[in-house]
């Protein structure tokens, strides 16, 4: 009875789940080799323009980089005709500006995010949460129209570089906030619960187990709102135009900066010389901000919570 049970019942049913199974995996991996291709397609077609940009950049204004008078002297009288000069004001003006704006909009960033994670509850957390929500999707230029509004039509100050500062930390306070929310997130709980167990304050837990757990993550997210910040054009123009000269003080008078520089020289594209440091001053920039990222990438890898 069970050599009839095996011929008749199990046989029929395995060849059954086989002839089942054939079609469907060869569906599969049919569906599975057009996805590969497509995705493949989709990333050279994005990488097409990007590219095209970088290659476009490097062979216009590379070559002024590997000059020494590119990175120690500034464009202080020379004209646009004129070759010469350098970008070293532009340079110093947007790593100080940047300076500027990591020191007020780090400790805002991550206080805010501890907040959030460890102590915030209730109405008000939603609220913070959603005015950092809000945050994210401002425009530069409505930032930098309200730095304009509240410091020099109501305040009465003058057009200063700190005041730019001031419109980037409403930009970069946001990406802090969500970098260092997720990376407090992914510290774990045990942690936590080991270090009260101890007796150990929350505020003392918070200080010297959990932001140095997550400190290589909350560094790369710094990083990157640094290197998003650095690009924005809008602030400049309306708080802070361009200036020819060195300047390093962001209380007194302007600064110039890269993007600045570029927009200076755009209208004269024309001239040889010009064009030049302009394509040379957006080569910087992607320079700078290339190894920002790069920077952020390599500490991500020291990351504790990822050991």
């Amino acid at each position: 009875m069970s050599t009839l049970d095996t011929t008749s019942g199990s046989v029929p049913q395995t060849a059954r789940l086989t002839s089942g199974l054939g079609p469907k995996s060869s569906s599969r991996a049919i569906k599975d080799r057009a996805a590969t291709v497509v995705m493949w397609l989709a990333f050279l077609i994005a990488m097409v323009p990007l590219v095209w940009i970088l290659a476009t950049v490097a062979i216009k204004g590379g070559h002024l980089l590997l000059t020494a008078d590119w990175w120690t002297h500034s464009q202080q009288g020379i004209t646009n005709r004129e070759e010469g000069g350098g970008a070293a004001h532009a340079i110093q003006g947007t790593l100080i500006q940047a300076a500027m704006t990591a020191l007020i909009a780090v400790p805002i960033g991550v206080l805010t995010a501890v907040y959030l994670v460890e102590y915030g509850g209730g109405r008000f957390k939603r609220v913070v949460s959603f005015m950092v929500d809000i945050l994210t999707g401002v425009p530069s230029i409505v930032a930098a129209l309200f730095v304009y509004a509240v410091w020099i039509t109501t305040l009465g100050f003058d057009r200063m570089a700190f005041a730019v500062c001031l419109a980037l930390v409403l930009l970069m306070v946001p990406v802090v906030v969500r970098s260092t929310e997720e990376m407090l997130k992914l510290v774990p709980n045990e942690l936590r619960e080991a270090s009260y167990a101890l007796g150990v304050p929350k505020w003392k837990t918070i200080t010297k187990v959990v932001l140095p757990t997550a400190f290589s993550g909350i560094v790369t997210g710094v990083l990157l709102g640094l290197a998003r910040v650095m690009g924005e054009t809008a602030p400049l123009l309306i708080l802070a135009p361009y200036f020819r000269s060195i300047s390093t003080n962001l209380f007194d008078g302007l600064m110039g900066t890269l993007p600045t520089m570029i927009n200076a020289g755009r209208d004269n594209m024309a001239i040889e010389a010009n064009s030049e440091r302009v394509w040379a001053s957006a080569c910087t920039l992607i320079v700078l901000i290339l190894v920002l990222n790069l920077l952020g990438r390599l500490i991500s890898r020291f990351n504790k919570l990822d050991r």
